[in-house]
């Protein structure tokens, strides 16, 4: 592929620190500068000599003052009064050395001092201001001299009226603020005190670059860096956009292009971008903008956007700051320039620039398992099983197996555990991870519910594979999420079926926090779930709505504008879920209330009803069992039977009137019987206001201690 060098001159190698030359290795271009201004330093000085001669001839004291003065009024140091004197010397030593000097720099179209030059579209009078600063940081002497030039000892500076007069630009020279020498922080323009003249210095990192350095702006340096070049994935649609972006960026009149990277944090987003890059011949600059200021965007951008320039190297911005702020509409672009991030929303685009978006697609097993090879090698002498569930079960991204790899050797469980930290991280402020410690057999369902939940489990299970099959994807581009709505009443196993598919599959399970997810203002809780949505799609963990009819509810009759706008809102949310692709179970007591619509996007819809007798009796004993001991469940055997027969409880509500009995026998310093057990029940039945029965009393007292 034809790299960009008709759109930049040769760039400089960057990303290694260097050290500015001395004094004896100077370039060749830098001491030419040296010399034209000394030469013209001495041409002003002797004007100025001359001047003084002939002011007032062996006058002194008070005399030469009066005679200084009278020299202003008379306007004798005009700059037509110096040109007339010089035109009498021009073939003098100086002056034909000084002509030659700047034969030379005019013909250089190779230095450092001349790309800059070229590159930013300065004119002869900013070569000129940037000559005359370069000069003094170079030899900071020269500063002597200007102050010197200017009859004044405070003034060992540069202003404008100096580098009028030392390079014949009349008595001043005229900047605006949008003049490419300051626009592109080339010379800054620093605030002097009240009644003096501007002062301009030249930048640090220009100083820097154009004795030879090679490190990075200042600036830039904390949060930049050169991006290495990787194996490109097969899944990267890698050669249709550098292909794209090719006859954009050749065209008989280039046009510069903003390429959006969308995807999870760690699935390659630079990697993809280095490549494209140097497919294109140029190394790629990443720019981390994430933790700083908003306030420096603008300022950052121009030194990044002048660090492309000067070494030739395509940008990549990463960080919320990108999408703030307006982009000044007279600055240049660098021709390529990427943006990444997590959304891929539009970000301030650069004046008359493409904007081109790729998404980056999750990986397949089958890529997974080359990065696996190529950065865990000994991850192969893992179980075939366990090594198989980490492949589909866990979609680690590039950066997760290359984090594993450079940690060493380890097991699979471990390997699994530090994908899951590294998830959790990930998930953000809007969701709270539960524990699962439940395992399949603690759950005491229905039988049909029973058979329902493995065919959930089984579909969890096989469901990557499934969608990577290019058929399946093309008949479902959406909807391929796993979707379930779990039903019913309070304490009847919700929450904890969605523990146990968590546990069973290996993954963290997070519950939404509805309470920083749904909004009064219109449109925010929409962002709010999409934000969670579209993080977590690239995250292998399953999502938790409690309540989902507090998202999911049912449209309601346009009435009034409120109405309309909370209906659209369900309508994004609905929408919204559909196109996730992840795993999320949603939880409501209120079946009827959810949206028929959202109803038709779900997998699985379960319906928990409360426990009958039979799944009653298996609660108390496995409960009773598990906090208690076996030999206390069989000593109430038939009590536990009573209570399973006669009273319609919640498993939820079984499992606290046990540990509200427990407590109660541990108060009365008694082991555990009949009467605590009542107690515990009546406690959990009086928060629904429904007493015990006299019969069931008086039959469960017999058995009292």
């Amino acid at each position: 592929m034809t790299s960009l060098v008709r759109l930049l001159d040769e760039p400089a190698a960057i990303g290694e620190a260097g050290s500015p030359a001395n004094a004896d290795a100077l370039d060749p271009s830098l001491e030419r500068v040296l010399g034209r201004v000394r030469l013209c330093a001495r041409r002003r000085s002797e004007w100025l000599r001359e001047l003084w001669r002939t002011e007032a001839p062996g006058a002194t004291g008070r005399q030469v003052s009066h005679a200084e003065v009278d020299a202003h009024l008379d306007d004798r140091d005009s700059p037509i009064h110096e040109a007339d004197w010089l035109s009498v010397l021009k073939d003098s030593a100086d002056a034909v050395a000084l002509r030659e000097v700047e034969s030379e720099i005019a013909a250089d179209d190779a230095s450092r001092l001349a790309r800059l030059c070229r590159t930013f579209g300065l004119s002869p009078i900013e070569c000129d201001l940037l000559q005359a600063c370069a000069a003094a940081a170079i030899d900071v002497s020269l500063l002597r001299v200007y102050a010197y030039l200017q009859d004044h000892a405070g003034r060992a500076c540069v202003s404008d009226a100096l580098v009028a007069r030392l390079f014949q630009h009349g008595r001043t020279i005229l900047l605006d603020a949008d003049a490419p020498v300051l626009r592109w922080s080339i010379v800054n323009s620093v605030e002097a005190a009240p009644g003096e003249p501007r002062v301009y210095v030249i930048d640090p990192a220009i100083r820097d670059w154009l004795l030879g350095s090679a490190a990075l702006d200042p600036q830039l340096g904390a949060i930049a860096q050169l991006q290495p070049e990787q194996p490109p994935l097969a899944e990267w649609p890698l050669e249709r956009t550098v292909a794209d972006l090719h006859r954009w960026l050749s065209g008989a009149v280039p046009l510069p292009v903003r390429v959006r990277i969308a995807g999870g944090k760690g699935s390659g987003r630079r990697s993809f971008a280095a490549s494209v890059a140097a497919r294109l011949g140029l190394p790629l600059l990443v720019i981390d903008l994430d933790g700083t200021d908003a306030s420096a965007w603008p300022a950052l951008y121009v030194k990044a956007q002048r660090q492309a320039f000067l070494d030739g190297c395509a940008l990549a911005f990463i960080g919320e700051p990108i999408c703030a702020g307006r982009l000044p509409d007279t600055m240049a672009h660098f021709p390529l320039q990427f943006v990444i991030a997590e959304t891929a929303r539009a970000a301030a685009l650069p004046p008359r620039a493409i904007d081109y978006l790729v998404h980056l697609p999750p990986l397949s097993t089958g890529s997974r398992r080359a990065l696996w090879q190529a950065h865990a090698p000994w991850s192969a002498e893992w179980p075939e099983a366990l090594r198989e569930s980490l492949l589909t079960q866990h979609r680690a991204t590039p950066a997760d197996i290359a984090r594993i790899g450079a940690r060493g050797p380890c097991e699979a469980a471990e390997a699994a555990a530090l994908l899951r930290e590294s998830a959790r991280e990930l998930v953000g402020e809007l969701a709270q991870r539960l524990d699962c410690p439940f395992e399949r057999k603690d759950l005491v369902l229905p039988a049909a519910l029973d058979l329902a939940l493995d065919d959930l489990l089984f579909e969890a299970n096989e469901r990557v594979a499934f969608w990577e099959r290019a058929e399946a994807a093309r008949l479902f581009p959406q909807g391929r999420g796993l979707l379930a709505l779990l039903c019913g009443p309070p304490g009847t196993g919700k929450t904890m079926t969605a523990q146990v598919i968590a546990a069973a599959l290996g993954m963290d399970l997070f519950r939404i926090d509805l309470a920083a997810i749904v909004s009064k203002w219109v449109g925010e809780t929409s962002r709010n779930l999409d934000r969670v949505l579209k993080r977590a799609a690239h995250l292998d963990v399953i999502l938790l709505f409690d309540e989902a009819d507090a998202l999911f509810g049912k449209r309601t009759e346009v009435k009034e504008a409120n109405d309309r706008f909370a209906n659209t809102d369900t309508g994004y949310l609905l929408q919204a879920i559909e196109s996730y692709q992840g795993i999320a179970i949603l939880a409501s007591n209120r079946k009827g209330d959810i949206d028929p619509a959202f109803m038709r996007r779900l997998r699985y819809v379960l319906d928990y009803p409360l426990p009958g007798e039979r799944e009653r009796l298996g609660m108390w004993q496995r409960v009773f069992t598990e906090l208690a001991g076996e030999g206390a469940r069989r000593a109430l055997d038939a009590d536990l039977g009573r209570l399973a027969a006669g009273v319609e409880v919640s498993g939820a509500q079984i499992k606290f009137a046990v540990l509200n009995a427990l407590f109660s026998a541990r108060r009365d310093g008694k082991p555990i019987g009949a009467s605590h057990l009542l107690r515990g029940l009546e406690r959990e039945l009086g928060k629904e206001g429904r007493p015990l029965t006299e019969r069931l009393r008086e039959k469960a007292s017999s058995h009292a201690e």
